[in-house]
């Protein structure tokens, strides 16, 4: 049974920091695209940073340079480290894993809760 567990999702003030982390269960973990999306309210989710099996990375405009994501093999993790965080970060933050070697398989996390609020 194939598991993505996000955690570290708080209310925090803007300008702070926050790391989520997700942990994956039931794949072989280091052949998987990991990502993290998020959903604000009424809003599309959307692509937030992406890393390849071979940790290339990809990050959204909004969050260049105050974002960074990476990940653990061994723990079979990834992480996301958000800093100088703005009200606009504000959403649900999903974690995905995209198998690299076959087309479409892919699964979700069940998401955890950012907001950023004074």
């Amino acid at each position: 049974q194939v598991q993505l567990v996000e955690s570290g999702g708080d209310l925090v003030q803007p300008g702070r920091s926050l790391t989520l982390s997700c942990a994956a269960s039931g794949i072989i973990f280091s052949i998987h695209r990991m990502g993290w999306y998020r959903q604000a309210p009424g809003e599309q989710r959307e692509l937030v940073a992406r890393i390849t099996s071979n940790s290339g990375t990809t990050y959204a405009d909004s969050v260049k340079g105050r974002f960074t994501i990476s990940r653990d093999n061994a723990k079979k993790t990834v992480y996301l480290q958000m800093n100088s965080l703005k009200a606009e970060d504000t959403a649900v933050y999903y974690c995905k894993a995209e198998n690299s070697l076959v087309p479409h398989q892919m699964y979700w996390g069940q998401g955890t809760q950012v907001t950023v609020s004074s």
